[in-house]
């Protein structure tokens, strides 16, 4: 396989009726700058780690998402799966396009901007960053372990993201299913009971959601940076419902740490004692729920990552 030869994993949103157009505006940034290039298309998010598995198999040492970040999540416990030796020769980037981007966004790539993003992951400037890693028992009682990028959340972040997974088979739109599922949430005001080990500190009270970012973590967790071998957290205790309001105006505004029921942390390791019915979401996806004690913890620089010039 030609070093320079892109493998393109091509993943379309789920509803969108003009995959092919947009396939169309990417391979024509791509062709104008005589990249050489093979793309593949995921059928369904459950094809995605076969079809990365797939190209680092067949000796492709570039690999390109064109996804969000689900997608993302699959190619990078795909490469975790192989070799240390095989994972140090492969190079991962990504063109956003998912129903969310946080990971990308957090480099500045613009899902409207194809010819700049194809520039940027053209000049192949890598940068290793970190990945946080959960290991929780299932419900047969085996060990398991899932990796992510961008963030954990657990509570109700997870609980939105189950939430807009239902109500968008009705509204039939991303953003107004994602509406319809923050102000169901925000009346209901569910908090859950748990019990946290995070660095010294033990926290035992209902709390209503924790976010571990490795990144921004959808804001909740603005400060984090994926190479600092450090995870940040950020737990929101109960907060009354006028306070709820002004919370996701400084989650829109970027300010969410300055809110009053919020309490960050800067950790490698967070053990989750207990969080009773509380779900799990992975990179914007839910998980099965853990069964019992689960812990989060941060590898440093083990993915090789193709950033912004």
């Amino acid at each position: 396989m030609e070093e320079t030869r892109w493998g393109i994993l091509y993943c379309p949103r789920n509803g969108i009726k003009s995959k092919r157009k947009r396939w169309e505006r990417l391979q024509k940034e791509l062709d104008a700058r005589g990249v050489k290039y093979d793309m593949v298309q995921s059928e369904s998010s459950s094809s995605v780690e076969r079809l990365v598995t797939m190209l680092i198999r067949n000796g492709y040492k570039m690999i390109v998402i064109v996804g969000g970040d689900s997608a993302l999540n699959d190619a990078v416990n795909c490469l975790m799966n192989e070799e240390h030796g095989v994972r140090e020769q492969v190079m991962l980037g990504v063109v956003p396009n998912g129903s969310l981007n946080d990971f990308a966004r957090f480099w500045g790539f613009n899902e409207d901007d194809d010819a700049q993003t194809v520039d940027w992951l053209n000049k192949r400037r890598v940068r290793k960053v970190d990945l946080g890693c959960i290991r929780f028992t299932d419900k047969l009682g085996e060990q398991q372990h899932r990796y992510f990028l961008n963030c954990v959340n657990i509570g109700t972040t997870a609980d939105i993201m189950n939430l807009r997974q239902q109500t968008r088979r009705l509204l039939w739109s991303r953003t107004l299913s994602f509406i319809v599922s923050v102000v169901l949430n925000i009346f209901r005001r569910k908090d859950y009971k748990m019990r946290l080990r995070v660095n010294s500190e033990t926290i035992d009270r209902r709390v209503m959601t924790v976010c571990v970012g490795n990144a921004l973590g959808y804001g909740q967790t603005p400060s984090a940076v994926p190479y600092s071998g450090m995870l940040d957290l950020a737990v929101v205790y109960d907060p009354q419902l006028l306070q709820l309001f002004s919370g996701l105006w400084l989650l829109i505004s970027g300010r969410f740490l300055n809110h009053r029921s919020v309490h960050p942390f800067r950790t490698r390791e967070l053990i989750v004692e207990e969080a009773c019915h509380a779900l799990v979401g992975i990179d914007g996806r839910l998980m099965k729920q853990p069964v019992g004690q689960y812990t989060v913890t941060v590898e440093p620089e083990v993915i090789n990552f193709l950033i912004p010039d």
